[in-house]
């Protein structure tokens, strides 16, 4: 138990390894350290490059599409809603879970993962 007091004592006085998160969405009230790093007096730690396999938001390619519903077939979550009309599918990310599985089953490749993760939103679509 002192161990980690100790621990916890250190840590409050060592300054902040970590940047805001993320910087280019931060509230107006960082815009002073934004500008303190702008004006070399303050430093911002580079990003995490994304690893190499990594499941971010899926781009979907209509004009690839083959229209087998393969992929609707297979969401657990059901993301992938088949429109008959057009012969084409519809991906709603709010409804996906990043599985994987519409990805790893399309005959033509036509769903793909991407590297973007920052997805919250205020509207749900």
């Amino acid at each position: 138990m002192i161990t980690m007091q100790k621990e916890l004592f250190r840590q409050l006085f060592k300054r902040a390894f970590t940047n805001q998160f993320p910087a280019k969405h931060a509230p107006k009230s960082v815009n002073a350290l934004l500008e303190a790093v702008g004006k070399g007096k303050a430093k911002l730690n580079p990003p995490v490059p994304v690893p190499e396999n990594f499941r971010g938001k899926i781009a979907y390619d209509k004009n690839k599409c083959i229209g087998c519903q393969l992929c609707v077939k297979v969401c657990p979550a059901n993301a992938v809603v088949f429109k008959p009309k057009e012969k084409k599918i519809s991906y709603h990310t709010f409804r996906c879970t990043f599985c994987g599985e519409c990805v790893n089953v399309c005959p033509v490749k036509c769903l793909t993962f991407t590297d973007e993760f920052l997805l919250a939103d205020y509207k749900k679509d």
